[in-house]
């Protein structure tokens, strides 16, 4: 049913842009554009009565259709996304892990259902430094600068 109302909501939307757009405005509107001869594709008395009836039908279909599928939508059970959101920011229905203790600090993000992280062992493969040294820094110290060197002896008095 909601598929089927939904079709016939996209068609009834397409139509109304349509007779929207067909109707003779300051501009002249489409239906001068396809042909200039509006007047003798509508009848004589033109097309201005018959293309409003056709917009208000239109009208009144789309917004029925519009109030029917938001029925439709609210009267469904939570959506998958709905229930993913509601895992992420209250957590999983039944607890996973035993409540924190009072001396431990609460945790910064839910808990989803994933064990904590525990820290990764100490590894010596990339520095070649003995585990427990301490940190070794990714960017080496730079050199002492050299001694600045002496002044220049002053040149004699006489001398040019």
């Amino acid at each position: 049913m909601t598929v089927l109302l939904t079709i016939l909501h996209v068609l009834v939307c397409a139509f109304l842009v349509l007779v929207i757009l067909l109707q003779q405005g300051r501009g002249g509107g489409m239906g001068a554009a396809f042909g200039g001869a509006s007047q003798q594709v509508f009848g004589g008395a033109g097309a201005g009565n018959f293309l409003t009836k056709l917009t208000e039908a239109a009208a009144f279909t789309f917004m029925f259709t519009s109030l029917l599928l938001a029925g439709l939508a609210s009267q469904r059970g939570p959506s998958k996304y709905e229930e993913a959101a509601k895992v992420i920011y209250a957590g999983p229905a039944t607890p996973t892990a035993p409540a924190p203790s009072a001396s431990a600090p609460a945790p910064l993000l839910p808990n989803l259902g994933f064990p904590p992280p525990t820290a990764p062992a100490p590894t010596t493969e990339s520095t070649g430094a003995p585990a427990g040294s301490g940190p070794v820094p990714l960017i080496p110290e730079p050199a002492a600068p050299p001694a600045p060197a002496a002044p220049p002896a002053p040149a004699p008095a006489g001398s040019p």
